[in-house]
């Protein structure tokens, strides 16, 4: 039997990615060549890494559609903006590149804004999703029985060159702050992150810990784990290796498939902004006035 028949046949006996609750699907994620580098002494010779972006079924395989690279935000130690160089979009992924110019951990992410909403034209249901600017012209601002969803999504990871300076909180929106540097993640010592909305401590919400390696290992071993009274989560490393972590807020039902910061708009390199439809579903299954999404790669080292 070949590697590919073994890997099928392992995964479909499985069943991981069609009947868990919890299977990732269309998961969006960026994911870099190298989380930890040595800094270069030579500023004509800088250090780079290589980002993969993509939306897929298989957590870290691009398998469904890459994501679109026009919401990246990159920030260098210091907090300043940094271009992503060598941007390519393909059919599975993204790739681009990011000079690491100074030395210290480098925040990138992908970040998403858009509205979604449903409506009654006469005996006709209508859906919108796309950005603010485009709501505000084609869904009336009267219109009957008016349904509105703001969501804030944001897929990051985080790259340090040499030594690690100080993560700050966004500040915006949902995310997992690291209460110590992302290089010292290490399999059998516990992590701290603080679940921060808006930069409030948020008790109570859940956080799913999924490894990468599904594909080999031969099981999901995810955990969720929940954030105590100071919005405090504790994660215990089983591999060393690539991690995923994501929640929402609101918190999304166990049976709903969209796990972590979808892709509406940036889902795909041919996705957009859908604007007014004639027919069709609600844009999502439940419509919370504001909904936040967060979803982080993290490297665990095993030793």
């Amino acid at each position: 039997m070949t590697l590919l028949q073994r890997l099928l046949t392992g995964t479909a006996a499985l069943g991981l990615l069609a009947t868990a609750p919890a299977a990732l699907a269309h998961s969006q994620w960026l994911l870099p060549s190298a989380t930890q580098v040595e800094a270069s002494a030579n500023p004509q010779r800088p250090t780079y890494v290589t980002v993969d972006a993509a939306s897929s079924n298989g957590l870290f395989y691009a398998d469904h559609n890459a994501m679109r690279l026009t919401n990246l935000q990159i920030s260098a130690p210091d907090g300043s903006p940094v271009e992503a160089e060598n941007a390519s979009t393909g059919k599975l992924r993204s790739t681009f590149d990011v000079k690491l110019a100074t030395e210290g951990t480098y925040r990138i992410a992908s970040v998403n804004r858009m509205v979604m909403a449903t409506w009654k034209a006469g005996e006709e249901s209508k859906t919108f999703r796309g950005s603010e600017d485009d709501f505000a012209k084609q869904v009336p601002a009267n219109a009957p029985e008016l349904k509105v969803s703001r969501n804030f999504g944001r897929v990051e990871t985080f790259v340090t060159s040499g030594k690690p300076s100080e993560i700050k909180p966004v500040g915006q929106g949902l995310e997992l702050f690291p209460l110590q540097p992302t290089t010292d993640l290490v399999v059998g010592e516990t992590a701290k992150f603080r679940v921060l909305m808006d930069g409030k401590p948020m008790p109570g919400l859940k956080v799913k810990v999924v490894p990468g390696g599904v594909r080999f290992r031969g099981e999901l071993d995810e955990q969720t784990v929940t954030a105590d009274a100071e919005g405090t989560i504790s994660v215990n490393w089983k591999f060393g290796g690539q991690y995923y972590l994501n929640t929402s807020y609101p918190p999304r039902p166990e049976a709903d498939d969209d796990h972590g910061p979808q892709a509406g708009p940036q889902g795909g390199p041919q996705a957009g902004a859908e604007g007014a439809r004639p027919q069709g579903q609600p844009a999502q299954r439940d419509m919370p006035p504001v909904r936040s999404s967060y979803a982080v790669t993290l490297e665990v080292l095993p030793f």
